[in-house]
């Protein structure tokens, strides 16, 4: 998706057949490597490999913003305090959101590596970052110089905080540094049999840790195996755990997402991901549902209890196309809609409505912040243009833009959203 009217258009995968309003957020061009629920439930922000970190709204399945900052991929994401949200990724970056804000409000720099994980601390006044520099950092919310931490000999991969404000991170060196929240103060490591990927606290600083041998490990507060489980036959991607201490979600290569009681580490059930590899895991609904990011692009919700994967049917959700039921044309944009609007009194969404698009200018809309890339371009949509904009794909059409490289190959499909645009979208 992108701030113009290729954003929803293009981040709508459109034949794979399956609805993208409410449980599945479509818009992403490359896997999901992040997921961060707001702790009010109902938003939750995703980074990709696209370079876009996406807000979305898990009430409707909207996509309510586009973050366009990073220069390559978004590997970390993290909800802040009074509604902002932070974003990371390879460029070592981290940038801090305002929601409604075009560009950062803040900037984060100092990492010399790619940022693998962002950790908001129990208090909400620091942002902890991992980086493959093998650094972690500790940066003040309210302002002021970071805290470098170093003890890491390779890449740090992830992140947790105690509830003491301990953090806890670990990396590919195979390590586990528990580090105390008083500056000056000897951080303990604890060594592990294999590089590590994941962590996650869950209730009473029970803390797991899982990487390339597939083994899932608790560890005490002094870095001691407690318990040592083999859950995957391939490396372990990501890890969460639900707030209240009763589940634990896992999840590597192609192997499914393994669903586990959090305290004896059974497994419960496995959730089928079509052979699809889950980058990034997140428990919202108060461990209700579990959100996870794929290589797909996509992000699915499950019904943890039922182990149910949930769709457009999802109780309180409505189907924002179910007016154009019957019309084959409709079918097309369907995936657009959690991004735009058709009609005009429903304003913008992350990408500006689509009411009277043919023969506006690109970039033209007012009140809707475009990128700097579309803003430069002397493009009219017509069908003949939108029509070349999905034949040649976003990188050919509009270069600069960062869009994600999708197209409609076949010419019907793309007659028939023409169709379907023209008559919804006229203003007489």
């Amino acid at each position: 998706m992108h701030k113009t009217l290729a954003t929803a258009l293009l981040a709508a995968v459109f034949l794979a057949g399956a609805t993208a309003h409410g449980a599945e957020l479509r818009g992403h061009g490359g896997p999901v490597r992040a997921i961060s629920v707001a702790p009010d439930g109902k938003t939750v922000a995703t980074g990709s490999f696209d370079t876009k970190a996406i807000i979305w709204s898990l009430e409707t399945g909207e996509a309510r913003d586009v973050l366009l900052f990073h220069e390559g991929e978004v590997t970390a994401v993290a909800a802040l305090p009074n509604g902002r949200f932070a974003s990371a990724g390879a460029d070592g970056r981290i940038a801090i959101w305002q929601i409604g804000r075009g560009e950062p409000a803040q900037i984060l720099e100092g990492h010399t590596g790619p940022v693998a994980d962002l950790e908001l601390s129990p208090d909400g006044s620091m942002l902890a970052s991992a980086s493959w520099d093998t650094t972690v950092r500790l940066w003040p919310l309210a302002g002021g110089p970071a805290r470098v931490l170093e003890g890491h000999r390779a890449n740090v991969n992830a992140l947790a905080f105690l509830a003491d404000a301990t953090l806890v991170s670990a990396g590919y060196d195979a390590t586990v540094i528990f580090w105390p929240s008083q500056a000056g103060a000897a951080p303990l490591r604890a060594i592990m049999p294999t590089p590590l990927n994941a962590l996650a606290r869950a209730s009473g600083d029970r803390l797991f840790v899982a990487g390339a041998d597939g083994q899932l490990r608790l560890l005490d507060r002094r870095g001691k195996v407690q318990l040592e489980v083999p859950v995957l036959g391939k490396p372990v991607i990501a890890l969460a755990a639900t707030p209240d201490a009763n589940y634990l979600a896992v999840a590597g290569i192609g192997d499914g997402i393994l669903l586990l009681d959090a305290i004896s580490l059974s497994t419960i059930r496995t959730l089928d991901t079509s052979g699809v590899a889950v980058w990034s895991l997140a428990f919202a609904a108060g461990g209700k549902t579990l959100l996870a990011g794929g290589a797909d692009h996509l992000v699915r919700e499950w019904n943890v209890e039922r182990g149910e994967r949930l769709g457009a049917a999802t109780a309180g959700r409505t189907d924002p196309m179910a007016r154009y039921a019957g019309n084959p044309d409709a079918e097309v944009f369907r995936a657009c809609v959690a991004c735009h609007t058709l009609d005009p009194n429903d304003g913008h969404r992350a990408g500006p409505t689509l009411h009277g698009i043919f023969g506006r200018k690109i970039a033209s809309v007012p009140g809707y912040h475009y990128s700097p890339a579309f803003r430069k371009m002397d493009i009219v949509w017509t069908p003949e243009t939108v029509s070349e904009l999905f034949e040649l794909g976003p990188n050919a059409y509009t270069p600069g833009t960062k869009m994600p490289e999708q197209t409609i190959s076949n010419a019907e499909d793309r007659a028939a959203l023409i169709r379907f645009l023209q008559a919804e979208t006229r203003t007489d």
